[in-house]
């Protein structure tokens, strides 16, 4: 048998948590399994994230002293989700999800800790916690990674300094010099960064940790990872999926390998298949990055989106033409971002922080700042764009902003391209912006009233643990009010960015395909972001789009166990 027509059980589709769990679960399981990345590096999405998962009622949750109970996660899943998603989805994540972080922990180098205090999205709803669910990768000695940190996708936002800053870090890092807790953070993290250095030694933390720690999983196992391979197409017969056509990637690292290294070149393109006796998993990422797809469902192009580059689409678009059903097709997972020079910059703290609101063109406030990223943007959508974020200099002294340090003053850049106008007075910048002057200025004065009060009466902001939690505890009476009074006043465009879009192929609770009429597509399953959400239109906490992601890459490993085992059980005695 030529190499061209290899033969596994189970063949994986892009090389983010879902489908490296899903292999790593496979190979656990006793399934030969490979993984196909059409990129020059491995990682996807998940290598530039935040590396959080949301995974109610599990065992790190559990030493943590955190306490969750099913009822309480399938109320509040059940909430943010919607009627939309089958029950029986959301019960199989909430069941599957502490299984599935379990043999993550047990067969690779990974640990987690809880992130303590970060609140579920919805925190007030029924069986929402207001200290939180996520827990996020420790961090990691890459000395554990090997030969494959030269090819992990580079990260979103690179530390300085190589600093491991976690999300834990990045709560209080926010806050600049203005709570001691900060200060504290900060020199704590350039003490770790000089003892690494002493040590000759690097940890990778957040989505990079994330991603490393499961291909040394994956290494450990046997299971190969053929990067610069690209899926031309999906093999079918008698009706079942039984493999993929492949061809050269398209390599779209950008920016090559990880700490500065080019990318290794892609593979020589020669045309060939992959054979899965038991089944194919689909978990090449969303379309955020194909101008197409994006124009026709959501009316958006692709410049603002932080998901990796070769998120275009493809496993989508190969199900799709198989028959396969589409759902959520115009959702994102959706967050304010600057439209800077260098790329979006998805802001989280940013909107929560006293001293700043949001308006649209009419020089309105039209949502609570601090809400969820996902509920900001939808209100952003809905006929309120342009969008500005507008501060004033007690904001800029006090807090960092798109990683500037306080009082920093912003690169020059960003004025001339318009990211950034500066003002000594609203009107002037009411008319650098094109609002009404009368209106900003209104806006700003009745903001101020609820600033000092403590209390937003027109969207509540900072009524929620959520809120609070980017807010700043040394603000009183309310951590995310504050006025906005010292010139010079700023104004920074705001557009609705994301994570990558979360509509994709419709699923059941065993990761299968399926078509419109409920049946599915033999031998074809989807996880991750080539999947549309267990979360629906909404979002449960930080690390909802991986957890899930992983579970569901978990759960399409363990149906094909299962059918690997009935069909062995069936078979006549001598045959395989």
């Amino acid at each position: 048998m030529s190499e061209e027509d290899a033969v596994f059980d189970l063949v994986v589709v892009g090389s983010g948590a879902a489908g490296m769990t899903a292999a790593l679960a496979a190979a656990h399981h006793g399934l030969t399994v490979v993984v196909v990345e059409k990129d020059a590096v491995y990682g996807g999405s998940t290598a530039r994230s935040g590396g959080g998962l949301w995974l109610p009622g599990n065992e790190v949750l559990r030493a943590a002293g955190v306490a969750d109970d099913p009822d309480g996660a399938r109320d509040y899943l059940a909430h943010v989700a919607g009627p939309e998603i089958p029950a029986a989805r959301r019960a199989a994540f909430l069941s599957q999800g502490p299984k599935m972080l379990e043999l993550v922990r047990d067969h690779t180098p990974l640990d987690f800790a809880w992130v303590p205090g970060y609140p579920d999205y919805y925190p007030e709803a029924a069986g929402g916690r207001p200290r939180g669910r996520t827990v996020e990768p420790r961090p990691l000695d890459t000395r554990r990674i090997g030969p494959d940190l030269a090819t992990l996708a580079p990260p979103y936002l690179a530390a300085p300094n190589g600093m491991a800053v976690t999300a834990v870090d990045y709560r209080w890092l926010s806050l600049g010099v203005r709570h001691p807790q900060a200060v504290l953070a900060a020199a704590r993290l350039a003490a770790g960064s000089a003892l690494d250095r002493l040590r000759g030694r690097r940890r990778l933390t957040m989505g990079q940790a994330l991603a490393a720690g499961l291909r040394a999983g994956l290494r450990a196992a046997g299971v190969e990872v053929r990067l610069g391979t690209a899926m031309a197409g999906l093999l079918v017969e008698d009706d079942r999926v039984t493999g993929i056509e492949v061809t050269a990637g398209g390599g779209s690292a950008a920016g090559g390998g990880s700490a500065g290294r080019p990318a290794p070149s892609a593979s020589d393109g020669r045309p060939g298949r992959l054979r899965a006796r038991l089944g194919v998993l689909l978990a090449s990422g969303g379309f955020e990055r194909n101008g197409e797809m994006r124009a026709q469902y959501q009316r958006i192009g692709t410049e603002w989106t932080v998901g990796a580059p070769g998120n275009t689409g493809d496993g989508i678009e190969a199900g799709h033409r198989l028959g396969a059903a589409l759902d959520l097709m115009d959702e994102a997972w959706w967050g304010p971002s600057l439209p800077l020079t260098g790329g979006p910059y998805f802001c989280l703290a940013e909107r929560n922080l006293p001293g700043c609101i949001v308006v649209d063109g009419d020089g309105r406030r039209f949502v609570n700042e601090a809400a969820p990223y996902v509920d900001a943007v939808h209100a952003m959508r809905d006929g309120h764009l342009p969008a500005w974020l507008v501060a004033d200099q007690t904001y800029r002294d006090r807090y960092l902003f798109a990683g500037r340090g306080p009082r920093q003053p912003l690169p020059r850049r960003w004025y001339a391209a318009g990211i950034v106008h500066r003002a000594p007075t609203l009107d002037d910048l009411a008319g650098r912006i094109g609002v009404p002057a009368g209106a900003l200025g209104e806006t700003v004065d009745r903001f101020n009233g609820f600033a000092d009060a403590g209390s937003d009466d027109d969207f509540g902001r900072g009524e929620s643990a959520y809120d609070r939690y980017y807010g700043d505890p040394r603000q009183r009476p309310n951590p995310c009010l504050g006025a906005l009074r010292k010139p010079p006043f700023y104004a920074f465009a705001m557009v609705p960015g994301d994570l990558g879009t979360k509509g994709g192929l419709r699923t059941d609770e065993r990761a299968r395909v399926l078509r419109a009429d409920g049946t599915p597509i033999p031998g074809l399953y989807a996880a991750g972001n080539a999947s549309a959400a267990v979360m629906g239109r909404s979002y449960a906490g930080a690390g909802a789009t991986l957890g899930p992601a992983m579970t569901f890459g978990y759960l399409a490993a363990l149906d094909l166990a299962a059918a690997r085992a009935t069909a062995t059980a069936s078979a006549p005695a001598g045959e395989d």
